[in-house]
């Protein structure tokens, strides 16, 4: 298994970037592809640095990618650059040009933490001709469909935001930074991707992924939905992303560590 560090230009964004990209030693190409996006506060690193995601792959023939996100929240952004097609398109297309990735629809795996757990969706919904699967940890689904404007007497929250109206806009609900709308869309197209959705139970973020599911479930899109025992810290994500690797795998002609031999 190699760890890349990979510098390279974004047209999109019209800025020189770095991802991190783990690189399999077992099997043949062309590879599955695994999109895992960072949280808020992270880059491209994070993943590397605060997880054991290099032991949880070792022996599968699947390449993981750690785009930088910064934090724009993986959508075009409203007053911004556009951090959705970097992501959906650009991102895709330069690792299926310099590394041995199928170039496949069900080849494709995104999932992501935080800010990268709505990412992940996002993506998944706004190009499910691209992605097969999508997994959300302690995701921030319903920042993309929230009211920024702000509440009164709450200048504590102005900075926060005026950050967000960047990103989504006043009112961004039923726009393309609405992951709920955006899912409507794949439903219609008959092209919802696998969903996998987790949350701690002590975690910040529960009451929005709990009316996520509950949205989907009215909608009657197929997605697994779990709560754990945990809050929004690292030792949640590294224990769940095992989980997480497999179910983007399910189904495909690729062998498995048990579980037991994942954490040994």
């Amino acid at each position: 298994m190699s760890l890349c560090e990979v510098h390279w230009q974004s047209e999109v964004l019209k800025l020189k970037l770095s991802m991190s990209v783990i690189l399999p030693d077992v099997g043949s190409g062309p590879f599955h592809t695994f999109y895992l996006l960072h949280g808020l506060s992270d880059d491209h690193t994070t993943w590397v640095r605060r997880t054991r995601i290099e032991w949880y792959v070792k022996d599968l023939p699947l390449i993981v990618v750690m785009p930088d996100g910064f934090r724009g929240w993986y959508t075009d952004n409203d007053a911004g650059p556009a951090y959705g097609r970097y992501i959906g398109e650009e991102v895709v297309r330069f690792v299926e040009r310099n590394f041995p990735a199928d170039a496949r629809r069900e080849a494709r795996h995104i999932g992501g933490l935080s800010m990268g757990g709505y990412g992940a969706l996002r993506a998944a919904f706004r190009y499910p001709d691209i992605f097969v699967s999508a997994n959300s940890h302690s995701g921030a689904l319903v920042h993309g469909s929230a009211d920024w404007s702000l509440p009164e007497g709450r200048e504590d929250l102005r900075a926060y935001s005026q950050e967000m109206r960047h990103v989504f806009g006043i009112r961004p609900e039923g726009s393309t930074h609405d992951i709920l709308a955006l899912a409507r869309s794949a439903q219609v197209a008959g092209l919802v991707p696998r969903l996998l959705l987790d949350c701690g139970a002590e975690d910040f973020l529960l009451d929005a992924n709990r009316r996520f599911h509950r949205e989907l479930t009215h909608l009657d899109i197929p997605h697994e939905y779990h709560e754990y025992t945990g809050s929004h810290e690292w030792g949640y994500w590294d224990l769940h992303v095992q989980e997480a690797i497999r179910f983007h795998l399910a189904g495909a002609s690729i062998l498995l560590p048990s579980a037991s031999e994942a954490v040994d």
